[in-house]
């Protein structure tokens, strides 16, 4: 007999098997021995009051053993394609693209998949010289390369997008492909830095096998289109070296593609301006944030993992708030081309480092930025470059980023020294509430006292901004039917992800890629070039 029960324990007892079993047994009112395994299926944190609770989703296995864990798994089927099967061209190889090949597979569709950055094996190197040598490559950095910006970060499985589609499929298949089985239990799974690239590799590998393809180093440069009963369709694309793939498109491209904006707009693909969030990196030390989060002058202790934290508040009719905290992580350099300075945040899986960090960041709206129309539906992306482009001047032109305490930049005064961080190329001291478009500076320094007033002892001169942040989303949104989703306008082109606008993060681009898939093979009419 499988029953299921809730708990609240503390922190000790919820890692501790023997005396889950007892309680198990007093709520079931039964033998301990007659239980034959528990399995924990839902766990989070309650840290609202002063003693600290975890909340635990179980199911008990009552006068019967608990079948394998292998067996509780629901694994999704990958078989090997026919020769003779339609192909589809897949553009960007992050979690929106790789998903979309997934279920192309699954359909009976070949997924050609390109990518212009490099294998997650080896962009490392290229990442590393950014800090090294303040080169960006602009196909392969932090954001471009495969598993995407998704790949060098926190690896935050956490989503609120349920009407999205079904997120556990999403999470199955990623611990089908090697991630922790953690990520099914807790509230707010992550997988981390040093763990989502084997993931990401394990996925390709999947792909190949079942007679995808992939490509890396493989820029697209435009899509192809034919015209029929006067109404455009996409029929491939070319790349940056002339070679040419035949299939309808699903662009999956990423939030950070500029290149590929400006082509559609050329194209005359009809491409909206899309609000964004702009601000800094925030780093405190890791223990403040355990100590302020959790109540106690000890911090996390030995059974509490590191404390996140989540701030929301509005300012002259606009959002303020946290964005992709990483407890335990750190500040990278995210620029993509030149004339940037733009950072993010990333954390390994243990979460176990010296300092906390976090995007706090502002609403901005397309109509916002009159004096940008100019850039008709570019306006926003105009709006984010010029900023990192400031910061970038601010460092003379190397990715040794502006900073400024927290402190400071409330009062709106310089700083005359900075804390250690952990942003490898350095920072020096900045006025960051300068650098910053006034509207946001101001509604960011009047967010960091309402975020305080909630917990006190959060606006601290031991907590450090570091900017610009602006890379939070995609500043268009490509228009799609919502119900086939294909572009509004043109036949054969399926928007998909952070990049077309129409996911923020992870689970829900991945979801997005799997959806705009299943669209594709049912709807593609599959023409050549």
């Amino acid at each position: 007999m499988k029953e299921e029960l809730q708990l609240r324990v503390d922190p000790a007892a919820a890692t501790n098997e023997k005396e889950l079993t007892l309680m198990c047994a007093r709520k079931l009112r039964v033998a301990p021995e007659k239980i034959g395994g528990i399995q924990v299926f839902r766990r989070s944190i309650d840290a609202r009051q002063k003693r600290v609770l975890v909340n635990l989703a179980l199911r008990v296995w009552v006068d019967e053993a608990m079948p394998s864990t292998a067996s509780l798994l629901q694994a999704e089927a990958y078989r090997r394609l026919p020769d003779n099967v339609p192909q589809a061209v897949v553009v960007g190889a992050g979690p929106a693209g790789l998903f979309a090949a997934l279920r192309l597979i699954q359909e009976g569709v070949r997924p050609i998949l390109l990518e212009r950055g490099k294998s997650v094996d080896t962009r490392g190197a290229d990442m590393a010289r950014i800090a090294r040598e303040n080169h960006v490559d602009p196909d392969s950095n932090y954001c471009f390369g495969e598993g995407g910006a998704g790949a060098y970060s926190d690896g935050k499985l956490f989503t609120r997008s349920k009407k999205r589609g079904p997120v556990e499929k999403i999470l199955q298949i990623l611990v089908q492909h090697g991630a922790r089985e953690e990520i099914l239990i807790d509230a707010h799974p992550h997988i981390g830095t040093d763990r989502l690239p084997k993931v990401v590799k394990a996925i390709r590998e999947t792909i190949l096998r079942c007679g995808g393809e992939v490509h890396f180093s493989t820029r697209v440069e435009r899509l192809l289109f034919s015209d029929k009963d006067g109404r455009r369709t996409v029929v491939g694309v070319e790349t940056a070296d002339g070679k040419t793939f035949a299939g309808p498109v699903i662009l999956a491209t990423g939030h950070s593609a500029r290149d590929v904006y400006e082509r559609l707009v050329s194209d005359k693909v009809e491409v909206q301006p899309k609000g964004i969030a702009v601000g800094v990196r925030l780093e405190h030390p890791q223990q403040l944030i355990d100590r302020l989060q959790y109540h106690s002058p000890q911090g996390r202790g030995k059974y509490l993992p590191a404390a996140e934290y989540s701030f929301l508040t509005r300012v002259e009719g606009r959002g303020v708030y946290s964005f992709c905290m990483c407890p335990g992580g750190v500040i990278v350099p995210a620029a993509t081309g030149p004339e940037q300075l733009v950072v993010n945040g990333m954390s390994p899986a243990s979460r176990g480092g010296r300092w906390a960090n976090s995007g706090m960041v502002v609403e901005v709206l397309p109509e916002d930025l009159g004096s940008y129309d100019k850039f008709g539906p570019l306006k926003v992306m105009h709006f984010q470059h010029d900023i990192e482009k400031r910061f970038f001047e601010d460092a003379k032109g190397t990715q040794n980023a502006p900073a400024q305490r927290m402190t400071d930049f409330v009062a709106g005064k310089p700083s005359a020294s900075l804390p250690a961080t952990s942003y490898a190329p350095g920072i020096h001291p900045a006025r960051i509430d300068r650098l910053l478009p006034a509207p946001i500076a101001r509604r960011l320094q009047q967010g960091f006292r309402d975020f305080d007033r909630r917990q006190r002892g959060f606006l601290t001169p031991e907590a450090t901004l570091i900017g610009c942040e602006t890379r939070t989303s995609s500043p268009v949104r490509i228009p799609r039917d919502p119900e086939s989703l294909c572009h509004v306008e043109v036949d054969g082109l399926y928007p998909a992800g952070e990049g077309a606008g129409y996911a923020g993060g992870i689970v829900s681009a991945a979801l997005d890629g799997d959806k705009c898939a299943a669209a594709l093979a049912l709807k593609a009419m599959w023409p050549k070039p």
